[in-house]
């Protein structure tokens, strides 16, 4: 089964009465694999994101939400690093070869 199958492919049409076996199976198979892709999310993700998780039944919704949270994360994270750069000075590390190695690691 393809569990990612939602994440690929948009969501067919709704299946009416006079919807096809072939139209019927492969919605039922988009819908399968979406209700496993939001459960599998919902179960992985951090507490703090619930609220905004709970809410959407959609995997590509859950994924637009979860990209839109983590913009912001990405400035803090940039902002911080840039802080702890910027603060590291030569003279408060014992020898240039720990000055870079701390350097390396900040920017990694």
């Amino acid at each position: 089964m393809d569990i990612d199958y939602a994440i690929r492919k948009d969501e067919p049409l709704a299946i009416t009465d006079e919807s096809s076996s072939v139209i019927v199976a492969l919605y039922e198979r988009w819908e399968r694999s979406n209700q496993f892709s939001v459960m599998f999310i919902k179960t992985k993700i951090s507490t703090k994101m619930h609220g905004y998780v709970d809410q959407h039944e959609k995997v590509r919704d859950l994924f637009k939400v979860i990209d839109d949270q983590f913009i912001t994360s990405d400035k803090t994270l940039a902002s911080t690093q840039i802080m702890k750069f910027s603060s590291l000075w030569l003279t408060s590390v014992k020898g240039v070869c720990k000055y870079i190695m701390q350097m390396r690691d900040i920017l990694a």
